[in-house]
C-alpha cells in the first residue's frame, strides 16, 4: 500500500500534519509514505522516520506530475486543499481524502462576526477527513524530529530548561507584538531569554538585545529552522505569537504562551498536544483581548491595523501571564 499526503506550505501547518503521517504508518506498518510538499520546507520534516520519500515541488507542482504518477500511489491524502492539490489529484487519479477548511464560517466570523465555527481543532479534522481509511488520532500529538544534518555544529551554550524561548515572528504584522509591547514583556521576565526569529527580526532583536544585555540572547536570523527547534525543545517556556515554532513547542510538549492578535483561536490552530496530554494543554496559556468588535479582522492576517489603533495587541495584559 502506497499514500500520498500534500501539503506544500508553511512550517507551522506541515507540523500539524505529523499525527496523520504517524497514524497512518502505525495502522499500515507497510506502507510506503510519501510526502508532497515545497522544497523549502523540507527541513520540518527530513528528520521524520515515518516518511519513506519525499516530492519537493522547486517550482510549477505540474512539473513533478509525471513522477508522481510513476509512483502509483494507492490513496492520495489532501491536506492543503488549494488549486494546487486539486491539479495532483485529477492528475494521479488515484482515491483521495482531505478535509474540511471551515472558509464559510471563518468568513462569517472575519465580516459579519457571527460564531458558526466548530469547537474543533485542525488535527481533528484532518483525521475527520481520512475516517474511512479507518485510520484514528491515537492522541500523542505533534511531531518534531530535529534534523541532525543542520545541527551538528551547533552547540547552544545554555542550561537546559532554565530560560524562556521568546518568538519574535510571525507573516503578518498584525499577528506581531509592537516593540513597545516586547520591550514591556522583555522587563517583565526576571531569568534568560532567548530570542528566536529571522532575518526579518534582526533589528528588532537587536533593540531588545541592546536594553536588557544582561538577560538575552539574540538568534534572529542567525540559525536555521532545526536549530531553533532545539533551543524550544530545551526551552523551559516558550512565549510565541501564532507562528510556526508555536507549533514545533508543542510537538516537544512544551508549556507555550501564546499570544494572538488580528487572528483567533477558536479559528482551530491552536498549540496542540493530543488527548493523552491535556494536562500539558492545562499548563499553557493564550494570551488575547477578548470582545473586540473590529477581531478577527483576518483569518491570515494584515500588513497593518485596518482600523488603525491595533488594540488587539496594544490591549494584551501581560500582568495575566502565571508561569514566568
Amino acid at each position: 500500500m502506497k499514500f500520498l499526503i500534500i501539503r506544500f506550505s508553511s512550517i507551522g501547518d506541515v507540523v500539524l500534519t505529523t499525527p496523520v503521517i504517524r497514524c497512518i504508518k502505525n495502522k499500515y506498518p507497510d506502507a510506503e509514505i510519501h510526502y508532497l510538499t515545497k522544497v523549502q520546507f523540507h527541513p520540518v520534516l527530513a528528520g521524520n522516520p515515518y516518511i519513506d520519500k519525499f516530492h519537493l515541488m522547486q517550482h510549477e507542482v505540474k512539473e513533478m506530475l509525471p513522477d508522481l504518477k510513476a509512483e502509483n500511489f494507492d490513496y492520495v491524502i489532501d491536506l492543503h486543499k488549494n488549486l494546487r492539490s486539486v491539479l495532483v489529484k485529477r492528475a494521479l487519479g488515484k482515491p483521495s481524502f482531505s478535509f474540511d477548511k471551515i472558509n464559510f464560517a471563518k468568513w462569517i466570523k472575519v465580516n459579519l462576526k457571527l460564531h458558526l465555527l466548530p469547537n474543533k481543532h485542525i488535527v481533528n479534522r484532518f483525521f475527520d477527513g481520512i475516517a474511512k481509511l479507518q485510520i484514528t488520532n491515537d492522541g500523542h500529538g505533534l511531531d518534531y524530529f530535529i534534523w541532525q544534518n543542520e545541527i551538528y555544529d551547533f552547540n547552544p551554550p545554555h542550561e537546559h530548561g532554565k530560560y524562556t524561548a521568546l518568538v519574535l515572528g510571525a507573516k503578518h504584522a498584525t499577528k506581531r507584538l509592537p516593540f513597545n509591547k516586547l520591550e514591556e514583556l522583555c522587563k517583565n521576565i526576571n531569568h534568560n531569554i532567548v530570542l528566536l526569529g529571522g532575518k526579518e527580526e534582526i533589528e528588532i532583536g537587536e533593540k531588545l538585545n541592546s536594553l536588557f544585555p544582561e538577560k538575552i540572547i539574540n538568534y534572529c536570523g542567525k540559525i536555521n529552522l532545526n536549530q531553533s527547534a532545539l533551543l524550544v525543545k530545551n526551552a523551559g517556556i516558550v512565549i510565541t505569537h501564532d507562528t510556526g515554532l508555536m507549533h514545533i513547542a508543542s510537538a516537544f510538549k512544551k508549556p507555550i504562551i501564546s499570544i494572538w492578535g488580528s487572528t483567533i483561536p477558536a479559528f482551530g490552530m491552536y498549540p496542540y498536544y493530543g488527548e493523552k496530554h491535556k494536562d500539558l494543554a492545562a499548563q499553557s496559556q493564550i494570551l488575547e483581548v477578548e470582545n473586540l468588535s473590529c477581531r478577527p479582522c483576518s483569518k491570515i492576517g494584515f500588513d497593518s491595523c485596518p482600523k488603525g489603533h491595533f488594540k488587539c495587541m496594544n490591549g494584551i495584559d501581560f500582568g495575566e501571564i502565571k508561569l514566568l
